[in-house]
């Protein structure tokens, strides 16, 4: 077996967080996270990502923390104790810093009523310091697009949409609970562009029960007719351990390791001859777009939404299982939407673990960033960022590059990923994460 044909058959984290959130711990706590808002600089630009836990219909391929229903009062009410939560935060950070993006996902955000939405938006511009130019993005399932949720969604001033689309084909649709034709995906496509919606992302998945090359080349090809800004092409992460709905998917529907790599390799290409420029491993966008610059730029991040340009040191995570980042590390808060509400009821943070970053930590955040974003990293950089702490990752490097030069060699002070290693980039950034050796979290393909 060659060392491509092993990293296929090999399992890895996602690597939007180091330390991975299976090794966050009820160690931080409130009172950690306190410190942690009370640390950020003054003036400092900030994010924010609320998540909403609600979808009106379960697709089995998710794995994000939500719940189906098809009542509307339980969503009221969660939205209730969420402007709890916005109020709290607010006030610990005050005026003195500057919110530069914010980011709605899910579940599905855009299941809210339009006057929920637009209130929602309102309490965030009235408790956050210039969150009423901040940049405003939402994740949409076009399924419950109407022209109603379109207007308010351009009047709150959209900046980027991000369309759920994961493939056109009906099989594949029914396999996956997702029925959504390529003609309502397009009209909200129009609609948001009718009303100026000025960047449009859309969400392709490779993996998936009963896909094929050729179907997926079918999906990409039409999806390309939308001529989106970005397109994400994500590999489904079959995880029913973790995702128990996850089983109403038959383990013989699914392609094995190598099928998902040719699927990812044509979808790419595809992409690619189109016009569109290779971001990380499963991102592309337009020559003009934002992403590609920073990426040419080295200014390419990797957070719990994917690549991102924004270039906040700071997120803070609102609404159930979110996640924040900052500078000490990691704060997940609870995920049962109730011990959510009750928490935030009464004034309190609803934080129930996360990780402190060592200064090892740090180093290694940094080297598998650098790799999950550039392919590679200069060791000149890191030293010049962590000092000695740098000391063990580089040598570390050094010896991967003297023993595996198919997964990493030096190039002047750079480590580098050759090219036809880096669909396995998740794997050769795994020789860098010190947890995952004495972990037990089970992970999907690589590939």
């Amino acid at each position: 077996m060659t060392s491509a044909d092993t990293r296929l058959a090999e399992t890895a984290p996602r690597y939007t967080s180091y330390p991975t959130a299976p090794h966050f711990h009820p160690g931080v706590d409130e009172a950690t996270v306190s410190r942690w808002i009370d640390a950020i600089p003054d003036g400092d630009a900030v994010s924010l990502y609320l998540h909403i836990p609600f979808c009106d219909r379960l697709c089995w391929f998710c794995a994000c923390h939500t719940k189906q229903t098809h009542r509307y009062e339980p969503v009221a009410r969660f939205l209730s104790s969420l402007h709890a939560e916005i109020e709290t935060v607010a006030a610990s950070i005050g005026t003195r810093t500057r919110i530069a993006a914010i980011h709605f996902g899910g579940g599905s955000p855009t299941m809210l009523e339009p006057a929920d939405f637009r209130e929602l938006v309102a309490r965030l511009r009235v408790a956050f310091n210039g969150a009423d130019t901040a940049e405003l993005s939402v994740e949409i399932d076009p399924n419950d697009m109407n022209d109603r949720k379109l207007d308010v969604l351009a009047g709150a001033g959209l900046t980027r949409a991000s369309l759920g689309v994961q493939d056109f084909d009906p099989k594949v649709q029914q396999a996956i609970n997702r029925e959504q034709s390529f003609e309502l995906t397009r009209s909200v496509v129009e609609g948001l562009r009718r009303r100026g919606v000025r960047s449009l992302n859309l969400d392709l998945l490779y993996g998936l029960p009963h896909q094929t090359v050729r179907s997926v080349e079918a999906t990409v090809a039409q999806a390309l007719t939308l001529r989106p800004d970005r397109i994400a092409l994500f590999g489904y992460a079959h995880v029913p351990w973790f995702k128990k709905h996850q089983t109403m998917i038959d383990n013989s529907w699914l392609p094995d390791g190598p099928a998902r790599l040719e699927q990812s390799l044509a979808a790419a290409k595809l992409i690619v001859e189109a016009g569109y420029v290779p971001i990380g491993i499963d991102h592309f966008a337009l020559p003009s777009d934002s992403l590609t610059k920073a990426a040419a730029a080295g200014r390419l991040h990797r957070n719990f939404q994917g690549y991102t340009d924004d270039p906040c040191e700071t997120l803070i995570g609102l609404g159930p299982s979110s996640v924040s980042r900052y500078r000490e590390g990691y704060a997940q808060n609870v995920t049962s939407t109730l011990d959510y509400q009750r928490q935030v009821d009464t004034g309190h943070l609803a934080i129930a673990r996360g990780v402190e970053l060592s200064e090892d930590d740090k180093v290694r955040s940094w080297v598998i960033e650098r790799l999950m974003c550039d392919f590679g990293f200069s060791a000149h950089e890191a030293l010049s960022r962590f000092g000695h702490s740098s000391a063990p990752v580089l040598s570390e490097a050094a010896m991967l590059a003297q023993t595996e030069r198919d997964a990493l060699y030096a190039s002047g002070d750079r480590y580098v990923v050759p090219a036809e290693a880096r669909p396995y980039v998740r794997t050769i950034a795994a020789r860098f994460d010190a947890y995952i050796q004495r972990g037990t979290a089970r992970h999907s393909l690589a590939v």
